[in-house]
């Protein structure tokens, strides 16, 4: 079943850990066998595995925060090395569409080409990348969006972790900023999209009460099941989908399980995927607010996966663990690729 995934942080991995995704999982882990840090050797995503998950179209990202005080690898000192390393995740895209491995989606056309060339078999269809941003710190300036724009981006986060710019995110608190104000009016006359990932609670709140343009959340799951400010509660639920969004269900062991450790016995099972895209089927009232965001590889390898989940090729087994919950054909087709599909195509101009 085609699948369409809206969180990969495919440049990340390429530019950060040095992976080339053109190989498969299993030579990508033997490359990194015996390293120690986090993750390695342990990766779940690379294009042959995402070939044989089907997933035709994905938010392919570009992540770069600028935090002074962060010592990760994604923590910069400025906003203008942020902005630099992203324009090289952009470059790293280019290069793939340019090899013919990708193509950068910008609109609705674009994507049902994307989704006619998978439908019809075709096994060296190029994948269809919808560029996105998580954390804004990127954007130089409201006044630069125009740029981005050009270069194909059109989903924005406005923070990751941390303050950002333009927003709180996750384990920090607070709203918007000045310009965070000024960049949302800019994003919605520009066209773009606005992912509500990461928001601290008053930037969410903030942001829902200024935005009158299209919104998702990319990768998000339900602060019901696994308290914690990076999970949605049920209120921020039914504002999503009272706005027609859609919230991309992620796959990260500690999103799915409370107080989840890497010692946590019996580790968690997919099967909890479910739960959250339950929870938020029942809150809608339906199955058409929720879909696939799954965030492997970001940051964690298998370690932090659950059980049943050894690459992103078993993304395939999602459709039998819904039919097991009682969920028809329909709507399990919605939640794989459909509800993603009448997104893009609405807030695109389509029907």
């Amino acid at each position: 079943m085609l699948v369409i995934d809206a969180h990969l942080d495919l440049s990340y991995n390429a530019l950060n850990w040095n992976r080339d995704l053109r190989l498969s999982v299993a030579e990508i882990r033997r490359q990194e066998y015996g390293m120690t840090e986090k993750g390695r050797g342990t990766n779940t995503v690379a294009f042959p595995e995402l070939r044989e998950s089907e997933v035709a179209v994905c938010l392919a990202t570009v992540l770069a925060r600028a935090n002074p005080a962060g010592k990760s690898n994604i923590d910069h000192r400025t906003q203008e090395i942020a902005y630099a390393m992203a324009q090289g995740q952009l470059a790293y895209y280019k290069a793939l569409r340019a090899q013919g491995v990708c193509s950068l989606v910008r609109d609705q056309a674009e994507l049902a080409d994307i989704i006619k060339q998978w439908r019809a078999g075709n096994s060296t269809a190029p994948f269809g990348f919808i560029l996105s941003m998580e954390g804004a710190d990127p954007i130089l300036s409201p006044g630069q969006l125009p740029e981005w724009w050009a270069d194909g981006l059109r989903v924005v986060g406005l923070a990751h972790y941390g303050p950002s710019a333009y927003a709180h995110g996750t384990a920090c608190s607070g709203g918007l900023t000045p310009k965070g104000v000024d960049l949302l009016r800019a994003m919605e006359e520009t066209g773009m999209i606005l992912d509500l990932t990461h928001l601290a609670d008053q930037s969410f709140w903030e942001a829902l009460k200024i935005w009158r343009g299209p919104l998702l959340a990319s990768h998000n799951n339900c602060r019901a099941l696994v308290p914690g400010d990076r999970q949605f509660d049920d209120n921020q639920i039914k504002a999503i989908v009272e706005r027609a969004g859609v919230i991309g269900a992620a796959f990260d062991a500690w999103m799915l399980a409370p107080n989840w450790s890497l010692t946590l016995e019996p580790r968690v099972q997919l099967d909890a995927v479910i739960d959250h895209i339950d929870h938020i089927c029942q809150i809608a009232g339906n199955a058409q607010h929720v879909a696939i965001g799954s965030d492997l590889d970001g940051g964690y390898g298998t370690e932090q996966c659950p059980q049943g989940l050894d690459t992103i090729a078993d993304l395939q087994k999602i459709p039998a663990l819904l039919r097991t919950r009682g969920y028809s054909a329909v709507d399990i087709e919605g939640v794989m690729h459909g509800n993603w599909l009448r997104f893009f195509n609405t807030a695109w101009g389509g029907s």
